[in-house]
């Protein structure tokens, strides 16, 4: 298994010391980990790092985040960024730097933000909603309409087939039509309502590159603000079932699709912090050479 975040020192499944929560029983104390959100972005400290209460303006509406290695957390959205000093910086910059749990907690405080920000009233009365003790949730006092956070699950699927006259392994990579469109990544796509994981894997293999595969093996998560506060990635691997297939693109999803030797992969990879690149990374070293 490949390294997680940049700095963690973790494998991907070993991101612990972030628990999600939403303990209101006390104020936020000024040693209490801080993360103001305006828009897309959040509030660094002079090295770098998160800031605490303390060194706060007064007057912020404080949302509990949960716990990191026992500190609690909160967010706190500013409308007026330039009243609060230091910097702003997006999530993706963020993680390059953070360790893999500050990274998620960061995640979660932009989709928490956002989701106050997008559910103040109820969609089925338009009474204010008002928030349910203990639990990040709205409840609307009218009708009893109760709102959590949306999460939006999409699935990663790390392609391989075996590499012909006896030559290494291959792997499928793509570019997107889409975001960083000058990577190579994987094919992906989010889940729909009412379809498995793998279904999902399988749809958007047949989708996005006209390839049948065998069933997929789950590898991973990863909470991923980049594609929108609250989603979260699901990695798998998988193999073509006619190694002689070649992809045909769906041009609306993706610009091109190649098969690469797994040592011979091309440099213009997912950065090392995303499950992409761990599928990647994995895939290149456990394919018999």
């Amino acid at each position: 298994m490949t390294t997680g975040p940049a700095g963690s020192g973790d494998t991907p499944s070993g991101r612990g010391g972030f628990l999600p929560g939403a303990d209101r029983s006390r104020p936020p104390a000024p040693d209490d980990l801080a993360l103001p959100v305006a828009g897309r972005k959040l509030l660094t400290g002079p090295d770098g790092g998160l800031p605490r209460i303390g060194g706060l303006p007064a007057g912020l509406d404080w949302v509990p985040l949960g716990t990191l290695d026992g500190t609690p957390a909160w967010a706190a959205e500013v409308a007026d960024p330039e009243s609060v000093t230091g910097r702003w910086r997006g999530w993706r910059s963020l993680a390059t730097e953070l360790p893999g749990p500050l990274a998620d907690l960061a995640g979660r405080a932009l989709a928490v933000v956002t989701w106050r920000r997008t559910h103040r009233w109820c969609g089925a009365c338009r009474t204010e909603l008002a928030d349910v003790p203990g639990e990040t949730a709205r409840r609307c006092p009218g009708c009893g309409l109760t709102v959590f956070v949306p999460l939006s699950v999409a699935v990663l699927v790390a392609i391989t087939r075996r590499g012909r006259s006896g030559g290494p392994d291959e792997l499928l990579l793509v570019r997107h039509a889409y975001g960083p469109t000058e990577l190579w990544a994987l094919v992906a796509g989010f889940v729909e309502a009412g379809e498995s994981l793998e279904a999902a894997a399988h749809r958007e293999v047949g989708e996005e590159v006209g390839l049948a595969i065998g069933r997929p093996g789950y590898v991973d998560s990863q909470p991923w603000a980049m594609s929108g506060p609250g989603t979260l990635l699901a990695g798998f691997t998988a193999t073509v079932t006619d190694p002689d297939a070649e992809p045909v693109v769906d041009p609306k999803e993706l610009t091109e699709a190649r098969w690469f030797p797994v040592d011979a992969l091309p440099a213009e990879l997912p950065p090392a912090y995303s499950l992409s690149r761990w599928l990647i990374d994995a895939a290149a070293a456990r394919a018999p050479r």
